[in-house]
């Protein structure tokens, strides 16, 4: 073993943590084919919790002792598989959802108030009196939120604030003051604006499908700021070039980075790249529960934010 503990960062964009890191422990990056020795040494992995964990190669670790996510989601981490090896899984909760949310109802009123549209429209030339973009407002409008978590409760305190009506589904109640409808479907079907914030795992892939989208309609607004993998993409591209769906403002995707060309000819939409909880504060947050969990594990003191059972 080396005499200080070693950790392997798992993800390129991740890579800024190296500095942080350092200090104290030996650090590897994957991309750079750490040598086969090193190994045996690596006692903690740093990973993005959406990114698959390769399981092969947490096999070849003997002496690993933890996987440390930086994010809040660890939807790509098998924690079960992980628990049946002892092995810990810990995570940043708590950090980015008001940011979060702040990029959700950014991504409304970019769409609702075509405000992407409007600042082509100028920088073209194409600002005359008579081609005066006419929108509608927030107020009145009826805003579906799927998921009533930290970020779905966000969202709705900022919604409300705009003017806008709130009304929710997730699988179980929750003591919230905004009221829940009876399925996914009744949402869409009631919504002017659905809000997709709830986490992801394999039993809700694809949940917001071409059924919800034909619910939510041709005047419909569908924003994602939770996970890609929620909403079938294909179907989504489908709903907005045939018009059964108004528009889509995004922040995740399927496969991320997305390719632009999938999205060179789809109308109405509004695309950010993954950045909804990235400000320098959540980042300042999220590092500081990393390197808490770090120094918990390799002084033998319980973990600070292990994800729940």
């Amino acid at each position: 073993m080396t005499q200080r503990p070693a950790v392997l960062i798992m993800q390129r964009h991740l890579a800024p943590l190296t500095g942080f890191l350092e200090s104290t422990y030996d650090v590897y990056r994957f991309w750079e084919h750490p040598p086969v020795e090193a190994e045996r040494d690596i006692q903690a992995l740093v990973v993005a919790g959406e990114f698959p964990l390769d399981t092969a190669l947490i096999e070849r670790l003997p002496s690993l002792r933890l996987i440390a996510c930086f994010t809040s989601g660890y939807d790509g981490i098998d924690v079960g598989w992980c628990r049946a090896r002892g092995l810990p899984v810990t995570h940043a909760p708590a950090v980015n959802h008001e940011d979060v949310a702040d990029h959700a109802i950014g991504l409304i009123l970019a769409s609702r108030r075509r405000l992407v549209e409007g600042d082509r429209t100028l920088r073209s030339g194409g600002w005359t009196p008579e081609a005066r973009l006419i929108t509608p407002s927030l107020k009145g409008a009826r805003v579906g939120i799927v998921g009533m978590g930290l970020i779905g409760q966000a969202v709705a305190v900022r919604a409300e604030a705009l003017r806008m009506s709130v009304q929710w589904w997730g699988p179980r109640p929750k003591d919230v003051q905004w009221p829940r409808a009876e399925s996914l479907m009744a949402l869409a079907r009631s919504s002017d604006i659905l809000v997709v914030a709830c986490k992801a795992d394999e039993d809700n892939r694809g949940l917001i499908d071409a059924e919800v989208m034909a619910a939510l309609g041709s005047s419909g607004l569908l924003v994602n700021v939770a996970r890609g993998s929620l909403v079938d993409e294909d179907a989504l591209i489908a709903a907005l070039k045939a018009g059964t769906l108004g528009a889509a403002a995004l922040d995740v995707y399927e496969d991320e980075p997305t390719d632009p060309a999938r999205w060179a000819d789809v109308p109405n939409t509004v695309l950010t790249p993954h950045t909804g909880g990235a400000t320098t504060e959540s980042v300042q947050g999220m590092l500081m529960l990393l390197m808490q969990n770090l120094a918990a594990l390799f002084a033998d003191q319980p973990l600070v934010t292990p994800v729940p059972d």
